[in-house]
């Protein structure tokens, strides 16, 4: 693996963004949209609740570790859809270029754009409603890390899902998180969920970071054991989808599929 090839890719998304105000300005305007609507909600409930119940930790904190985890899978998927969208992918595998270097730079591009959306998600939470992170300390790193893994490997997924079914299957891609969000159990404990659905949140690393921060935000001990198992489970997602991008991508370039993203094949 070349590092060279891959800060490439890294350096065209780079050149995409900081040429274009309408690529640039949705990377922190949309998070900041999410924040101030929840915050404002939060004070609303703050103030018609019994006193001593704060919403802020328990709701914005929520809505900013899920939009963070967002923003992680849609730095790749955007990344792969401005390829598609430009007819470049197939341009790209003209090259010595390998799957495991095009990937490299979709996260680091993912990691770029993620951590400015998380920045001013924080400083609107901090200044603006109260939201203090540095109360948690360290406990919240990892599980931080646990959503940017999670959120890797269901971009590169969404990915190899595109180079499968073709261009306009992007449309499967956008509505992913909002399916998801009800099992993760973003808002509510999982003991809220029906039976069938608590079994399909066992599989979520989500799910375990949502409800851990629920344990330690009510004053409980960092649950180290669902921390290890989330982690393990999203290292096991991103190595199943990028094996399942790798088999993809064979499997179009056997097929002739990859075709469909030559730019010849534009009318």
């Amino acid at each position: 693996m070349d590092f060279t090839r891959t800060s490439a890719i890294v350096l065209r998304q780079f050149y995409l963004i900081r040429g274009s105000v309408s690529r640039l300005v949705p990377m922190f305007v949309w998070v900041g949209v999410d924040m101030m609507l929840w915050g404002f909600i939060t004070r609303y409930l703050n103030s018609v609740a019994s006193p001593g119940f704060n919403f802020v930790p328990v709701l914005l904190g929520a809505v900013l570790l899920w939009d963070f985890f967002i923003r992680v899978m849609q730095g790749i998927t955007m990344a792969f859809f401005e390829d598609v969208w430009s007819r470049n992918f197939l341009n790209f595998f003209a090259t010595p270029l390998l799957i495991s270097e095009y990937l490299g730079g979709l996260v680091l591009s993912s990691i770029a754009t993620s951590s400015i959306g998380l920045v001013v998600m924080m400083l609107l939470a901090t200044f603006v409603f109260g939201l203090s992170f540095f109360a948690y300390g360290a406990v919240l790193a990892p599980f931080v890390m646990v959503l940017f893994l999670f959120g890797i490997a269901l971009g590169i997924f969404a990915t190899a899902m595109v180079l499968r079914l073709g261009p306009a299957s992007e449309w499967f891609i956008w509505p992913i998180p909002a399916v998801l969000s009800p099992f993760a159990g973003v808002f509510y404990p999982l003991a809220t969920l029906p039976g069938w659905m608590r079994a399909i949140s066992y599989f979520l690393p989500p799910s375990y970071v949502f409800e851990s921060m629920r344990k330690i935000v009510a004053g409980g001990a960092v649950p180290i054991t669902p921390l290890l198992l989330s982690g393990t489970l999203a290292v096991f997602y991103i190595v199943l989808a990028a094996w399942f991008f790798k088999s993809t991508y064979q499997y179009a370039v056997r097929t002739g599929l990859i075709a469909r993203y030559s730019a010849e094949t534009a009318s």
